[in-house]
């Protein structure tokens, strides 16, 4: 099996092993017969449910799981697991995702989503791991919220250690929203529509990209397992869907039918909340720039613009002087401030007499004249 082939008799981490995608990732690992399973989690509960759901699956496959409690943004912890565990390949899907939670707490979305990235890319290089596969988002390409935004930089981590050198492949896959997922649309409309309603949309309007998590964890491992170095791959998930539109399926595929606002008798009503803050209406289409390659239809490659490392030092550095200081707003003009930086280098001028391209920073949830979500700045 070709899958197979990349994590078979190798010793496997994920963190953020108890969340959505981690979960699916061991449970897809698991079947490739991994040496050693090593799940990383934050949450006791999360790392306690992932670990008793895997070793009812292990039957009579031999792999050993080792499950570890703690944060990758702690070095000595990472340090030490990666070398005990002699570890061959780390996939890290371990972040902070909600967007208007992480909107609204932007130092630990910077401490977890960035930061813990530089930690553990930087002692899986230390340790000689194989490969470095970092679950990447749609949020992240022109970010327009703090989620993104540190999504953007985790990014711009993973390919500085790639430009870097040595025995260490790293590469990171990008995709948007996860049927069944955590904080997802779809479990939260079934849970309203079972209790009668009313199913609540930001905006009828809004579209999202869509795929099952089964689809999407198979085709992260099936690039991360080909991964040479260097690569953003870009999971085509296809024609975005309006919000609306899936809650009125839903609604009907439940045997319902839809209720206009405001009217009575049977049926259930769609009530429209607004975009929350760092909410955009439409998200990014991340195969913009990418090209096709021979791993899998719905797999495309990217080679993204980062920054230049000194700039992304500075930027890093900043950021732990904030965190130190507290000081949420000065994560949020570091993060406006990077992702302009990275949107002029994505669009130098035509030539050295064209002024540079101006980037407008507003407050969370401003808009722009397009109506798109701005970054707080």
């Amino acid at each position: 099996m070709r899958l197979a082939l990349g994590y078979a008799g190798r010793s496997v981490l994920v963190s953020g092993a108890g969340g959505s995608i981690g979960s699916e990732l061991c449970r897809q690992i698991l079947a490739c017969d991994p040496r050693r399973l090593v799940l990383f989690d934050l949450s006791e509960p999360a790392l306690f449910a992932i670990d008793r759901d895997l070793r009812t699956m292990l039957e009579a496959r031999g792999v050993e799981i080792v499950p570890i409690l703690g944060s990758v943004a702690d070095a000595p912890l990472v340090s030490r697991v990666l070398v005990r565990e002699r570890v061959d390949v780390v996939l890290h899907a371990a972040a902070y995702k909600h967007v208007p939670l992480v909107e609204g707490n932007p130092l630990a979305g910077f401490a977890n989503n960035v930061l813990g990235t530089e930690t553990l890319a930087r002692e899986s290089r230390a340790a000689g791991v194989g490969r470095f596969v970092l679950i990447s988002t749609d949020k992240a390409v022109n970010p327009t919220n703090v989620m993104g935004a540190t999504k953007r930089l985790a990014e711009q981590v993973v390919a500085r250690e790639a430009a870097a050198g040595g025995p260490t492949r790293f590469a990171a896959v990008r995709f948007g929203n996860v049927l069944g997922s955590s904080g997802s649309v779809v479990p939260l409309f079934q849970a309203q529509i079972a209790a009668g309603g009313p199913v609540t949309v930001t905006d009828p309007a809004a579209t999202r990209y869509f795929m099952s998590v089964t689809d999407a964890v198979r085709l992260v491992l099936v690039a991360g397992a080909h991964a040479q170095g260097g690569e953003t791959f870009v999971l085509d998930m296809g024609t975005p869907v309006a919000i609306g539109d899936l809650a009125r399926r839903m609604i009907r595929a439940s045997g319902n039918r839809v209720r206009a606002p405001g009217s009575g008798g049977r049926g259930i009503e769609i009530v429209t909340t607004g975009l929350r803050p760092g909410e955009r209406l439409h998200e990014e289409d991340v195969r913009q720039g990418a090209v096709p390659g021979d791993l899998h239809p719905a797999i495309l490659t990217t080679r993204p613009v980062s920054q230049q490392p000194r700039q992304l030092d500075a930027v890093l550095e900043a950021g732990r002087h904030a965190l130190a200081e507290g000081d949420a707003e000065a994560i949020r003009q570091l993060l406006a401030r990077a992702m302009g930086d990275d949107r002029a280098a994505a669009n130098p001028p035509q030539d050295a007499t064209d002024p540079p391209p101006r980037t407008r920073h507003t407050r969370t949830g401003a808009k722009d004249d397009g109506g798109r979500m701005l970054l707080a700045g």
